[in-house]
């Protein structure tokens, strides 16, 4: 069964698409929590917040309980792309982000001014990364059930 990687930068609807994704009774695992992800701490001192390795193969390895859909923007996902049939890249325009992060309500991030920056930098310099890596970039900026369509049909080749 099709295991999908739908990353991208804070605001692009990852988590929104996945919710969606779940209704329509597809499997789904946002890494956006303690149970996928950890913080570790980085050889100059600052910290990092990456999938926990053990937890993310135990996952991936011979899912055979239909599609899944996983979501995350981790700097050791790369690790994981073999194991993903495709990697989907969501983007939208730095506007676009910042209006739907000052919108949510679900998710605390990006509210500060130092976060909004961090968005900003992430976008510039950590989305050209995933760009170049991605196997498919969906146009987040759309409305979210063609968003959810796009990934669908990505799964069961019809998208890709």
């Amino acid at each position: 069964m099709p295991q999908i990687l739908v990353t991208g930068m804070s605001g692009t609807g990852k988590s929104t698409a996945l919710r969606m994704l779940g209704l329509r009774r597809h499997r789904t695992v946002d890494t956006d929590t303690d149970q996928w992800s950890r913080w570790v701490r980085l050889p100059d001192g600052s910290s990092d917040w990456v999938w926990r390795e053990d937890a993310m193969s135990a996952l991936l390895d011979g899912s055979d309980r239909g599609t899944l859909f996983v979501a995350g923007c981790r700097s050791n996902q790369s690790r994981f792309y073999p194991c993903f049939d495709h990697v989907v890249l969501l983007s939208a325009p730095a506007e676009v982000l910042l209006a739907r992060i000052d919108e949510r309500t679900d998710n605390p991030y990006g509210k500060r001014p130092e976060e909004r920056g961090l968005i900003l930098e992430h976008l510039a310099v950590v989305e050209p990364l995933l760009r170049a890596t991605c196997t498919v970039e969906i146009d987040a900026s759309a409305a979210i059930s063609q968003v959810v369509d796009q990934l669908e049909a990505i799964a069961f080749g019809s998208g890709a």
